[in-house]
């Protein structure tokens, strides 16, 4: 949960480049995929409208100390992942956009009231989605209060990036820039690696390789440019982190036995509000232990729903997987490589595989699997 908690970030992946495409989308939807799309298209232009190239900031004298060293440090990010991680090498992240607001955009993730799977939007380029974004927290409130009418569990997520395949050059971004290097290069590693596969409608997929990339990316960059001091804040954080999600899946995993079970719907109401309650008991022993660390309050703000848990697994679930994979090829490339050839699978063999290699089993071929077209 992170992305800046991402627990959960999550991308909108506006990929459209022209009017003329956006007239083809709006031809294909209602007064409501209308709005939508408008708000993305003009989301997403107003964004590139404010990037400003790094490197000309940088010859600026008045550039404001803070920012000239942050920027300097992104230029070091974007290097390094281009060169030890084997990420694109690209316009992206060679521009600087102040958005003057704290996210990028803001996701509303839902989920019927008694179930753990989350509403999907389809979309013609990007495919399925479990959440849909949008360029102003008002909008998002406003599509989230439709969403709890109709009865749903609703969460609203701020993302403080988003990657558009390299449809785009996009920025770096004023809603991360201040964040701690770490967290810096998470995001920006993470970002890229969309760049390398992804697969229509298969968010865990690309999200768990994104995840796989920078774990691996971030622990590299600290044994080559942190000190000790930040390579001990980091681990500190990132086993925090790890006993957060190893508790939101266990709370997961005892809403999806709730609602599977042969209990009345009243029943099942009353035990949901029980499990949630003693989620919110076992975080604060959780929190104590962490000697008062509460990063992961906000997560609780807006109060437990389904939505809350239901993405949890996308980020996490199959990175063993991948790790495994990366470990096995030994080299980024040739990682990158296999993966392309997983994602040319079908998600029943795709898991299948990340889930033998996780158990320590050897790679398939992928002539002894389903294939059925693939990653970008």
């Amino acid at each position: 949960m992170n992305k800046s908690c991402h627990l959960l970030a999550v991308e909108l992946l506006p990929r459209w480049r022209s009017g003329l495409l956006l007239c083809v989308l709006l031809s294909l939807a209602g007064c409501a995929q209308m709005n939508y799309y408008a708000q993305a298209t003009h989301g997403q232009s107003s964004l590139m409208a404010a990037a400003r190239p790094i490197d000309d900031l940088l010859q600026n004298p008045e550039l404001e100390p803070k920012l000239r060293q942050r920027l300097l440090t992104a230029n070091k990010i974007r290097r390094f992942a281009v060169d030890e991680l084997a990420l694109p090498d690209n316009g992206t992240y060679q521009n600087y956009a102040d958005l003057q607001r704290p996210y990028a955009l803001w996701n509303v993730v839902a989920t019927p009231e008694l179930s753990m799977k989350p509403l999907q939007w389809c979309f013609p380029i990007a495919g399925c989605v479990s959440y849909r974004g949008y360029y102003s927290e008002a909008g998002a409130q406003a599509f989230a209060g439709e969403m709890r009418a109709a009865g749903n569990d609703v969460q609203i997520m701020g993302v403080p990036a988003y990657s558009t395949l390299g449809w785009y050059k996009d920025p770096v971004l004023s809603s991360f820039i201040n964040y701690p290097d770490a967290e810096v290069a998470r995001l920006m590693i993470h970002e890229l690696a969309h760049q390398i596969v992804y697969v229509q409608g298969d968010t865990q997929f690309n999200e768990s390789f994104a995840t796989a990339v920078e774990e691996v990316g971030v622990d590299r960059w600290l044994a080559r440019n942190g000190d000790e001091k930040a390579r001990q804040s980091y681990m500190t954080a990132q086993q925090r982190k790890q006993q957060f999600i190893a508790l939101l899946l266990q709370y997961r995993q005892k809403l999806v036995d709730n609602y599977a079970s042969g209990r009345t719907d009243a029943a099942k109401r009353q035990a949901k509000q029980e499990i949630f309650a003693a989620l919110q008991d076992d975080y604060q022993a959780l929190k104590a232990s962490w000697n008062g660390h509460t990063a992961y309050d906000r997560w609780f703000a807006q109060g437990l729903t389904n939505a809350h848990l239901a993405s949890v697994a996308t980020y996490h679930d199959l990175v063993p997987g991948f790790r495994a994979l990366l470990r096995e090829t030994n080299d980024f490339p040739a990682f990158y490589r296999a993966v392309i050839d997983l994602s040319r699978l079908d998600k029943q063999a795709r898991d299948r595989q990340l889930a033998g290699l996780a158990a320590g089993l050897p790679v398939v071929s992928h002539t002894d699997a389903t294939v059925t077209g693939g990653g970008r």
